[in-house]
């Protein structure tokens, strides 16, 4: 078996349970809870943070859980159903909870959460092109596993690096390739599920009336009646069924009564219970095994975005692309464009869109339909542009320029969510599909409903099916911004329905749709789905209310309102009575809108669950944990602020420890979050405001003034060094210190950079010869214990005619403070380096830094810090010391004998997370290749040593295990070794097993090529 989730005994995973925080379950499910634990082999939580944790997902709901359950494997889940259904608890599968109409999201119920344990591929088949899994299994690790065969998963949703692919199944997932493949239930071959009372189906094909379907309509028991139910359904609706499905390649509403039953390749009459489940969301069963079927991957792709002046002129063009042999037609708009020119993290990809562009079709073709790409490309852009409207088009055909665009592409939902203030552009009916040749139509009728309830909307998606997903901006924390929204989804649906489309043609019912699926299918299958849901689930315990819901007339039971009635204004995240506290703060939160806004920010999109490719989110990596995420935090955090919490918790020692500690600053967020949660300030504020209230510990003020210890360290040179090895010494900092005995410490150098430097007589180029003049920071670890890298500095940017000056009258950069939430410390160390160096700042010295995180200390936290003009012409004139030498391209001018790649070997570059944070680490891969080194950049996050972190006792095997993702990204690399701008970073690969010594800094790399 595979598991491409990393196991706890593969990743040395630590958990927060670590801890040893009391974790009382909630009083009225305590007896639930109590006989969960004693049937599931996996984790049972139900306390107040576990409800808090799973109450949203990213959509627009909230509702509480009674608790959560983290299956290991089948026999957990049905010792779950039974335990939870005996309580009288209903029962809510998830995976990652990225879904957008609210289906992973119910009020009491217990939720098994399959994505931490079931997560494995039990068997691939190449030949047959099959596959079976778990339901854990997330898309983009599934599709890695299947590269190797030249095989994928066909559906390929936007939240394919994090969704799971039983949650794509529960959902009817697809995504952009759907012109091309289809949705989900086309691929679903067998499903394996529990039923509501514990028992196994296996859904299959079985062929209607064979020996097979006799033995199985004979017994007297649940699969029996499901079986006849749903032949009768089928059979008994046939006309009606006909009418009332629209016929398109999407459509995820209601329940699949038109594909369960048809005729296989031998021309049999069959029925398919899987094709059932496929989009029933959890309603049916809990899926605990699935076989797909499988496509052959493209060998190469190439991409067309064709740019209009006019959104219903882009419509209009729709049909047009689809005569042609296209892999996918996609359409973003003028408001994406501009929101990812504002964003840190997307504003590259944005740069090649042409100014002018109200909206753009994005066309792809694959080399299974193409030979010739140019040629392909050149038919379709003499339609559109010389016959047709569009006025240019960007063509991509490596592998990099084509990731740039569906990198912007994919990113459309989150980014929409980012804009400032409480209205926001909200899905509710913004997956509504109709046949593309209508879009133009369906647009423009739209936006006259928009027009008529005062709001505009944002426009992108899947054109080429007809799925256009339009979010029009509400404010939903006002009565008059719900009512809208109900008002507007009962008009657009009776648009929809107009144009022959479905209410849902991706994203599916859940808390938004339910309410409106009778008025798309009619009182007759109205009937006919809430029979099929019966049959599967007599009393209606699992998750009860979502794709059908019942009248009190529908009434199973005495006293039982499961699945009464489906309000989509009902479970709001923001509704009008949401109301949070906006606290006063040390640092400026202006440009986010305020501190709370800025937590209100995460939208549940699930990003920070992501496992590859990302900086976010490292903790969340090494322990699989919910409240280890972002958005776990910024749920958290949004409760307390909103009163959900009692207003002493965020100071208590389990929310500190476990909510905000286990944050590592790694500003990841900042730049990975779509909308822009950046964590690390938020953290930061936080901790600082728990200080003022509650005192600082001993230890956070020994790192906090690491500076000063590291001074004396210095002085005391090598006996320092030496006393920390005396026996005992370990053990006495870890009962006094809490300092983890295991963690090698910094040795402290007797010749600090400063000494060295003025030792020498400062710089050996004259200003006046210059090219450029900079002050080089002496930061704490480069001066007393690191100071080879910063010799190195010296040498490189002397040898590219640069004056150096290494000021001896500077403070800490005061990054160590402001990680501890020192934030008064912080700006004091902040006003007196901008008041230093602002004067040789405006004299036109550049700032230059060896340690990254003290660079983006410069650059990014003192603009928080400290208002006015001063302060952001020194973080305007701050450089790592490799950027610097990238966007001046001084390093063209170094005495190098052999700039051809490759001629210094091949390194293994390990980028610091502060710097991905705030898209600097490319500078040093450019660098270090023209200079003669084959890099080979590792899909990195932070290191785990996080500054202080990797030191703190309690925290010890967290970072190791954060460490150990770094350590096998090094070990299958092919460099000859591995540079690392950071010293936390580099500290921790020198505690690899097998490490040679500390390894270098880039900067002594390219020192080396001198």
């Amino acid at each position: 078996m595979m598991n491409f989730v990393m196991a706890i005994e593969d990743r040395d995973a630590w958990s927060a349970r670590e801890l040893g925080h009391d974790r009382p379950d909630a009083v009225k499910y305590r007896d639930l809870a109590r006989d969960l634990r004693a049937r599931v082999e996996g984790g049972v939580e139900f306390d107040e943070y576990a409800q808090i944790l799973y109450s949203t997902d990213g959509s627009i709901y909230r509702a509480k859980p009674a608790g959560v359950v983290f299956p290991t494997d089948t026999s957990d889940v049905q010792a779950a159903v039974e335990v939870a259904t005996s309580h009288e608890v209903p029962i809510l599968p998830r995976g990652t909870g990225s879904s957008l109409a609210g289906q992973t999201v119910g009020p009491g119920c217990v939720v098994l959460d399959v994505s931490r344990h079931m997560d494995d591929i039990l068997e691939i088949r190449p030949d047959e092109k099959r596959v079976r899994i778990q339901p854990g299994v997330v898309q983009d690790d599934l599709d890695a596993a299947l590269s190797e065969y030249g095989l994928k998963f066909a559906p390929d949703p936007a939240s394919s690096n994090r969704a799971t692919v039983g949650g794509g199944i529960g959902n009817n997932s697809t995504g952009a390739h759907s012109v091309r493949y289809g949705i989900t239930d086309a691929y679903t071959e067998t499903v394996t599920a529990v039923l509501s009372d514990g028992s196994l189906l296996q859904a299959r094909e079985v062929v209607i009336d064979s020996s097979e379907w006799n033995d199985i309509v004979s017994k007297d028991d649940r699969e029996a009646d499901i079986y006849r139910t749903v032949r009768a359904v089928v059979e008994d609706n046939a006309d009606e069924i006909e009418a009332r499905y629209p016929d398109l390649k999407r459509r995820v509403s209601g329940y699949n009564l038109d594909r369960v039953v048809y005729e296989n390749d031998a021309g049999e009459r069959v029925m398919n219970l899987a094709t059932l489940f496929v989009g029933s969301e959890g309603t049916l069963g809990v899926i605990v095994e699935a076989e797909l079927s499988l496509v052959t991957v493209p060998e190469e792709t190439a991409l067309a975005l064709y740019c209009f002046d006019d959104l219903v002129t882009a419509m209009e063009a729709v049909p047009v692309a689809l005569e042609y042999d296209v892999s996918a037609v996609e359409l973003m708009d003028d408001e994406v464009f501009r929101l990812a020119a504002n964003s840190d993290g997307y504003a590259e990809y944005v740069e090649p869109i042409p100014e002018g562009t109200d909206a753009a079709l994005l066309l792809e073709f694959d080399s299974e339909l193409h030979d010739d790409f140019e040629a392909a490309i050149d038919a379709t852009t003499e339609r559109f542009i010389h016959d047709g409207a569009a006025f240019e088009v960007v063509e991509a055909y490596t592998d990099a320029d084509q990731a740039d665009i569906w990198k912007l592409r994919k990113a459309a939902i989150p980014l929409l969510m980012s804009l400032e203030g409480d209205a926001k552009p909200y899905p509710f009916i913004e997956d509504a599909t109709v046949p593309p040749a209508e879009l133009a139509a369906y647009v423009q009728k739209f936006e006259a409903v928009l027009d008529d309830h005062d709001t505009s909307a944002a426009y992108f998606a899947h054109a080429g099916s007809g799925t256009l997903h339009i979010r029009p901006i509400l404010n939903l924390k006002s009565e008059s911004g719900v009512e809208d929204m109900h008002s507007i989804t009962d008009d657009v649906t009776d648009l929809v329905l107009e144009h022959h489309g479905s209410f849902s043609g991706e994203h599916g019912d859940g808390m938004a749709r339910t309410e409106f699926n009778p008025k798309m299918y009619g009182e007759t299958l109205w009937d006919a789905f809430k029979r099929v849901k019966t049959a599967f689930d007599p009393e209606w315990w699992m998750h009860p209310g979502n794709v059908v819901y019942r009248s009190g007339a529908d009434d199973i039971g005495p006293d039982s309102d499961r699945g009464v009635g489906a309000d989509m204004r009902e479970h709001l995240r923001y509704g009008a009575q949401y109301q949070s506290i906006e606290p006063q703060t040390t640092l400026d939160f202006t440009d986010e809108g305020g501190f709370s806004q800025l937590v209100e920010l995460c939208n549940g999109c699930g990003t920070c669950r992501q496992t590859g490719q990302e900086v976010m989110c490292p903790t969340y990596r090494a322990s699989r944990e919910e409240v280890q995420t972002t958005r776990g935090r910024a749920n958290l955090l949004r409760s307390a602020i909103s009163g959900d919490l009692r207003p002493d918790e965020i100071h208590s020692e389990r929310f500190q420890e476990e909510v905000l500690d286990l944050c590592i600053g790694c500003k990841g967020c900042k730049s990975d979050c779509p909308t822009g949660v950046d964590m690390a300030k938020l953290k930061a504020e936080v901790k600082h405001q728990h200080h003022q209230a509650r005192g600082i510990g001993l230890r956070e003020r020994l790192f906090a003034n690491i500076d000063t210890a590291s001074k004396v360290g210095s002085m005391l040179a090598p006996l320092s060094n030496w006393a920390t090895k005396l026996p005992g010494v370990r053990t006495a900092m870890q009962k006094a210190l809490g300092i983890a005995p295991e963690r090698e410490l910094p040795p402290f150098r007797r010749e600090t950079l400063r000494d060295w430097f003025e030792s020498r007589g400062g710089s050996t180029v004259e200003r006046t010869d210059a090219n450029a003049r900079v002050v080089l920071f002496p930061d704490t670890y480069t001066n007393y214990s690191y100071p080879a890298a910063g010799k190195a500095a010296v040498t490189v940017l002397e040898a590219a005619d640069v004056h150096v000056s290494i000021p001896d009258d500077t403070a800490p950069s005061g990054r160590a403070a402001y990680s501890t939430g020192m934030l008064d410390r912080a700006k004091e160390r902040a006003q007196s380096n901008t008041d230093r160096l602002v004067g040789q700042v405006e004299d036109g010295w550049d700032i230059v830094f060896v340690e990254p995180s003290d660079a983006v200390m410069f650059q990014d936290e003192y603009c928080n810090l400290l208002d006015g003009q001063r302060v952001e012409q020194v973080a305007g004139s701050s450089y790592g010391v490799l950027e610097y030498l990238d966007v001046l391209r001084l390093d063209e001018s170094l005495p190098v004998d052999d700039r051809s790649l490759g001629a210094a070997g091949t390194l293994s570059y390990h980028g610091h997370c502060n710097q991905k944070g705030t898209n600097k680490d490319h500078h040093a891969v450019g660098v270090l290749r023209r200079v003669g080194y084959d890099v080979d950049p590792l899909d990195t996050t932070c290191c785990g040593m996080a500054g202080s972190f990797g030191y703190h006792d309690e925290h010890y095997a967290l970072s190791k295990a954060i460490g150990s993702i770094l350590f096998d990204a090094v070990d299958a690399s092919d460099g000859d070794r591995v540079v690392a701008p950071g010293g936390s970073c580099r500290s921790q690969l020198g505690d690899r097993e097998g490490a040679n010594g500390i390894p270098q800094h880039p900067i002594e790399a390219v020192a080396d090529r001198l």
